[in-house]
């Protein structure tokens, strides 16, 4: 069949079909406008653990998300196809994710690793590991973008980005990244890991393609992360949840505070995503939760008024969902995952249909 053949013949109102892509989509990667790249990945991982598992966990409650957006509704004709990770990412994430303990556990003990041989060539293979797999990333996202394709990533830590930032920069001189999370992730080589999940900021700096780096939500982050923003010359801005809950106490507007933020950025933006920057309550099960945070509403928000700034978004990562004894990260993540594919869609003129609007009295 066709796509239009597809479109007219599929029931959007009906539940997802278990057989079919993600958000039970029918539609083949050839017919989809947007491919999303899962990287179940977490070998660095000091404190919670199950980031590895939040593309799959994604998965499986997107088919419960209904297709009718209010801001989108015509979306899903779009098409989005779930890519198929290699089966040996996920196997040396487990892996590396074991051989990376012992390391974790010494360091936290307060001992030298230069005295411990073994456990630094551990260290070593790690890190030429973590390498491999942004590398194999980077490939396989310019292989669906060769193909005419917006392609997305999601994690997985917030390592995994790196090689998609690395194809974005094969692509576009200049662009930024609007980064959302509870941390700076501009730790140097976190642990000892250079490709650490706290240090994927830091690592996305030695692009030069990356002229800025706007954060929000930010409310922990240590005395070398705070050196490494100052002496960025601007290159990274920051608002800290500290600082935007005190401006809106005192009367600045959630909608101030975006029109600002989005001024900050260059022309062109890449959205990344830590879950874990939204109240808790929204990831419970995410790895490193912490107090405070925004709603699923304003993250909502503020990726609209991008989307309808003038700037060109260019692609976008969501990280650090982890799944728990209930589908409640799961659900939150391919809810977020599908707005922000509706805002990338919308942003680079695709056609997604009218804002339903409800008349109130």
């Amino acid at each position: 069949m066709t796509k239009q053949q597809i479109i007219d013949t599929f029931d959007p109102s009906q539940p997802g079909l278990a057989d079919a892509t993600i958000f039970g989509l029918p539609f083949s990667a050839d017919q989809s406008e947007i491919i999303i790249i899962p990287v179940p990945w977490e070998v660095t991982v000091s404190y919670g653990a199950g980031a590895s598992d939040g593309p799959e966990a994604i998965l499986d409650a997107s088919f419960q998300v209904d297709l009718n957006h209010q801001d989108f509704p015509e979306l899903w004709k779009l098409g989005i196809y779930y890519d198929e990770a290699p089966e040996h990412w996920k196997t040396n994430s487990i892996t590396y994710k074991a051989l990376a303990q012992p390391i974790i556990q010494a360091l936290e003990n307060g001992e030298d690793l230069n005295n411990h041989p073994r456990l630094l060539a551990d260290l070593e293979t790690i890190n030429t590991v973590c390498r491999a797999l942004h590398t194999e990333v980077k490939e396989k996202v310019l292989f669906w973008m060769n193909q005419g394709k917006k392609v997305v990533l999601v994690g997985g830590d917030h390592s995994t980005p790196l090689g998609y930032y690395e194809s974005l920069a094969s692509i576009h001189n200049d662009f930024g990244i609007l980064h959302l999370d509870a941390h700076m992730d501009l730790r140097i080589a976190y642990e000892g890991f250079t490709f650490s999940h706290a240090s994927i900021m830091y690592n996305a700096l030695q692009i030069p393609q990356i002229s800025k780096i706007v954060q929000v939500g930010i409310r922990d982050f240590c005395e070398q992360e705070v050196a490494v923003v100052q002496q960025s010359q601007g290159r990274v801005l920051v608002h800290t949840d500290s600082d935007l809950k005190k401006e809106t106490f005192e009367g600045t507007t959630w909608a101030q505070q975006c029109d600002a933020i989005i001024a900050s950025l260059p022309q062109k933006v890449c959205l990344s995503f830590d879950i874990d920057g939204m109240y808790p309550w929204y990831c419970p099960n995410t790895g490193t939760p912490v107090p405070g945070g925004f709603s699923f509403e304003q993250a909502t928000y503020l990726f609209n008024k991008l989307a309808a700034s003038g700037k060109e978004i260019i692609g976008f990562d969501l990280v650090e969902v982890a799944p728990g004894e209930t589908d409640w990260d799961g659900n939150v993540g391919a809810r977020m995952l599908f707005h922000m594919c509706g805002v990338l869609a919308k942003n680079n003129g695709l056609k997604v249909g009218e804002k339903i609007n409800f008349q109130r009295k």
